[in-house]
């Protein structure tokens, strides 16, 4: 069985942690941002279907009570 010859040092630990952690961040953002454009029906530069799209409830039209 393969065994590391030598301990990874926390900094190094940290660092890569931290490299992780900016990048799911940053998809995060993108993916918020993304979703903020399509609730407003700003987003321009591409394409989604309406049927499929959902709607907070204070953006949905009255339905018949």
């Amino acid at each position: 069985m393969a065994v590391p010859k030598k301990r990874t040092s926390k900094s190094k630990k940290n660092i890569r942690k931290t490299t992780w952690k900016k990048k799911a961040c940053k998809s995060a953002i993108k993916a918020f941002s993304l979703a903020k454009s399509v609730l407003s029906q700003r987003s321009k530069s591409f394409y989604y279907s309406r049927k499929n799209l959902v709607l907070p409830l204070s953006l949905e039209s009255p339905s018949n009570e």
